[in-house]
């Protein structure tokens, strides 16, 4: 029910030209075109923001595409900071959600009509070029919205892939660009996707920077706001522009060039196909479209995809082992000790990533980690709402073994430690935390609220950390 409202939405918010694109309200005159907005408060729903950037040439006498874009932890200045760049260069307008986070859905569908509804009230946008962007779980928020609406000129998927238990379907296709950190967890779950892309006849892309789970680098970003104008172009939403063309052709030869010349054969071929099949309608792809298939010929390229493969099976056979290594909930004979043997596989993981000396291999090793990372995470947060402390506290311990310089764990392993009545194990963790912060007052505020410490506050060692008045 509720998807076929969402639906209904997107269909008349896309027919409701008075509304949307037309009419605008006089305010929109008070965001100066080239500043980065960190919060506009929506007309219609006062509880709902977004961060906002225009484009330095916006006039009302035209049309302009917009991105809309998700980010996990609903950090919208942060995740436009990464769009600002792009946003001018290509003439976008960005507005990111300020409420929008990894949970429920209805709030995630609730903060984009919200920006939807407010940014087509302000401005002039043009509604043949409306995308979705996100990060991690923004990503599937993004690609979600997309198959429900039906109306994305195209996707940025960045760090994750289509919703669980949603995939491509020939029933709604957009481009899709897809960007991951070659150390990024989900990089296994991209690079099959371009598979599923393909056979669904979706137009997609894939970028692979250097880095871990986070948001593609500016110049990636600007990389798929480009590639999105190739597609409009294709689609006749955008005239034809031959320089342009000529430019972003040039830059992607030379990025394949250079990947070959490197001895990445398996990247460089991949880069090689999407050019030719992004470029087929516009220029002359046949040479493209040779080498492609002489490198595809090359029995290194199947022993690459092979290596590929195995790396993948390789990190879920290592994330799984340690994460199998925590005892079920409520498990029958449970105990402290049996549960810390995971805290020391995950710290036993880091040790091999930061041991080994070849570069693949340290991959997988990190790969596997940020998998034990962030599943620990989402782990202990189920096992906190449970009050199942004890499984908690085992999960928040092997995030903390996973990634030593993250203090949300430190910060969670003192909550579940305290809350199973663990003092002298929550202060350990308390320390830990305050070591790794970078704002004293905002880590003493939240010692003071945060209810599982309530029988700690009379405790000089925990009002040395800052918890007193």
């Amino acid at each position: 029910m509720f998807r076929v409202f969402l639906t209904a939405f997107f269909v008349a918010t896309m027919s409701a030209a008075p509304l949307f694109g037309c009419q605008q309200t006089e305010d929109s005159q008070s965001f100066p075109p080239g500043d980065l907005i960190p919060r506009v408060v929506a007309l219609e729903n006062p509880q709902q923001s977004y961060a906002l950037y225009v484009p330095t040439k916006y006039s009302r006498e035209r049309r302009w595409p917009v991105v809309y874009v998700f980010d996990p932890l609903a950090r919208g200045p942060l995740a436009l900071a990464q769009f600002q760049h792009a946003a001018e260069i290509h003439g976008y307008i960005v507005a990111v959600s300020n409420n929008s986070r990894n949970g429920a859905w209805q709030p995630e569908f609730e903060a984009a009509e919200a920006m939807l509804r407010d940014t087509q009230q302000r401005f002039t946008v043009d509604l043949k070029r409306i995308y979705f962007a996100g990060f991690s779980g923004g990503a599937r928020v993004a690609s979600q919205l997309a198959q429900l609406c039906k109306c994305a000129a195209g996707v940025l998927l960045s760090g994750a892939g289509f919703s669980h238990g949603l995939s491509p379907s020939a029933e709604s296709k957009f481009p899709v660009f897809s960007a991951v950190g070659d150390a990024d967890f989900n990089y296994r779950e991209l690079i099959p996707l371009q598979d599923a892309l393909e056979k669904a006849a979706f137009p997609h892309w894939l970028r692979i920077f250097d880095g871990p789970h986070e948001w593609a680098p500016p110049i990636v970003i600007d990389e798929a706001l480009a590639w999105f104008r190739i597609q409009s172009v294709k689609s006749q939403r955008e005239p034809r522009d031959d320089v342009f063309i000529a430019v972003q052709l040039s830059a992607a030869q030379a990025r394949a060039s250079a990947l070959e010349k490197s001895g990445q054969l398996l990247a460089a071929w991949r880069e090689d196909r999407q050019i030719a099949t992004t470029f087929d309608s516009l220029v002359d792809t046949e040479v493209l479209g040779a080498k492609a298939s002489q490198l595809e010929k090359q029995k290194a390229l199947g022993d690459a995809i092979k290596r590929e493969h195995g790396d993948f099976e390789e990190q879920d056979r290592l994330s799984t082992e340690v994460l199998a290594a925590i005892t079920p909930p409520q498990a029958p004979g449970a105990s402290p000790s049996q549960n810390r043997a995971a805290a020391g596989l995950a710290r036993d993981l880091r040790l091999r990533a930061e041991r080994e000396k070849k570069p693949e291999r340290v991959l997988v090793f990190k790969r596997a980690l940020a998998s034990v990372f962030i599943g620990s995470l989402e782990s202990g947060r189920d096992a906190l709402d449970k009050k199942d402390f004890r499984r908690a506290e085992s999960y928040f311990a092997c995030a903390t073994e996973a990634h030593p310089e993250s203090e949300w764990s430190f910060r969670n392993l003192a909550i579940a430690r305290a809350s199973s009545g663990d003092r002298k194990g929550s202060l350990e963790a308390l320390r830990s935390a305050r070591q790794l912060t970078k704002d004293l007052p905002a880590f003493s505020d939240w010692l003071k609220q945060e209810p599982a410490f309530s029988q700690l506050r009379s405790v000089p060692d925990f009002l040395a950390l800052g918890g007193h008045d």
